[in-house]
């Protein structure tokens, strides 16, 4: 994968790269510091756009507000999808105060304190319940304000998905409730007070094997049904998971939606609609929508040579964008694409790295990649930015002063 490849998403005017159809130097002025990351919300449209044109109708869309929990971005998807999907108070908070229906929030994870339980009951969200404890505790703070909760149950299958960035399902997990005791949970706890509406079931994420995800809809379908019979009342919920996976390095191949797709058509029109007609079947993504709206913006201050390599030193790093560095779920450190930004026209001249401010040799953000010869003051961009980028990185780390964010 090499840096023109993804430039092409944002386009470029005058030789300088474009971002939500503003010049990347004029952007940097409007922020008014960097570092900062930038999520061009017409990328957005169109991945949502694209999603919809592809997928069936029937099929709901969840955002998973863990991958870009910025309050700009959440508002702008709760008026593009169906479902918000949260995993602590603050995000059902923000979630909560946008225009999406308490009802289509979901509210998923292990370790839900009793307190975050009894905000998510209150509001009147979906909580997918990952053991019987939370069940218990859903049960009892519905009694305790006089209402009746809203739970779906989160399974860990007894399969396992190959080649999730993240193993979520298959094998011993703190997510869910392992598949084979779901019925006896079920018979326990679902007439103890809850209204139950179906199942969750997320095996992994960051999966490029269109095959691989179709088959684990398929095993998932098949296991739902089953489940299903242990339900005292009709599926109405059915989350399917996710795990779509974005391209970030050499070696990566885009996912093929369409083949996704065409299984998901396949389930919809047969299995589902037969065995669960009732059921609302949702997908749910977050890196998949948001990943490759946005970069995160660098400056360079300081150009120097060592021993015959060059040094690009940048004035981010590693605690604002964890994962370009390869500290965050990569085995072996990859590049990510980066360019100069404002340079975007420029043929590649030399050979750098680009490191952060931090005093650690780990704040490494590009090794070794071929630029045009970037100078002090340039603008350094690293695309794949717009999940787990902020929020997943140790912005406390040596005390430097957090980046701005901005959605064009």
């Amino acid at each position: 994968m090499k840096p023109h490849e993804h430039i092409a998403g944002f386009g470029t005017t005058d030789g300088e790269l474009q971002i939500g159809g503003m010049s990347l130097t004029r952007l940097a002025v409007r922020v008014g510091s960097t570092p900062f990351f930038a999520y061009d919300r017409g990328l957005l449209d169109a991945r949502v756009d694209r999603l919809r044109a592809a997928l069936p109708s029937r099929v709901e869309l969840s955002f998973a507000m863990k991958a870009n929990p910025m309050p700009a971005v959440v508002q702008h998807l709760a008026a593009r999808v169906d479902r918000i999907d949260v995993a602590s108070g603050l995000e059902m908070q923000t979630a909560l105060d946008t225009t999406m229906p308490a009802g289509k929030v979901s509210f998923a994870g292990p370790g839900k304190s009793p307190a975050e339980i009894r905000q998510a009951v209150a509001a009147g969200i979906i909580v997918e319940v990952e053991s019987t404890t939370e069940f218990g505790r859903v049960i009892s703070a519905g009694n305790e304000l006089g209402l009746t909760p809203n739970v779906a149950v989160r399974v860990n299958p007894d399969f396992a998905v190959k080649g999730s960035g993240m193993r979520m399902g298959g094998g011993p997990q703190q997510f869910g409730i392992d598949a084979e005791l779901v019925p006896d949970v079920l018979r326990d706890y679902a007439t103890a007070g809850a209204n139950v509406l179906g199942f969750h079931v997320f095996a992994g994420s960051q999966n490029l094997n269109a095959s691989v995800i179709a088959e684990a809809q398929r095993r998932t379908v098949d296991l739902v049904s089953a489940l299903a019979e242990h339900l005292p009342t009709p599926v109405r919920y059915l989350n399917l998971g996710g795990g779509f996976g974005i391209p970030y390095v050499d070696k990566d191949q885009p996912l093929d939606l369409d083949e996704v797709a065409a299984t998901l058509h396949e389930l919809v029109d047969g299995p589902i609609a037969r065995r669960m007609p009732e059921a609302s079947p949702v997908i749910e993504l977050g890196r998949y929508l948001v990943g490759e709206c946005g970069v995160y913006v660098t400056r360079v201050l300081d150009r120097k040579v060592s021993r015959g390599k060059t040094f690009l030193v940048v004035d981010g790093g590693m605690h604002h964008q964890l994962a370009a560095s390869g500290n965050f779920g990569q085995a072996i450190r990859r590049n990510y694409p980066v360019v100069v930004g404002n340079r975007a026209a420029l043929a590649s001249g030399e050979r750098a790295t680009v490191v952060g401010c931090l005093c650690t040799p780990l704040d490494l953000l590009a090794d070794d990649v071929e630029l045009p010869p970037a100078e002090i003051d340039d603008l350094i961009v690293i695309f794949q930015a717009g999940a787990y980028g902020l929020t997943a990185s140790p912005t406390a780390f040596l005390g430097h002063p957090p980046p701005a964010e901005v959605l064009v």
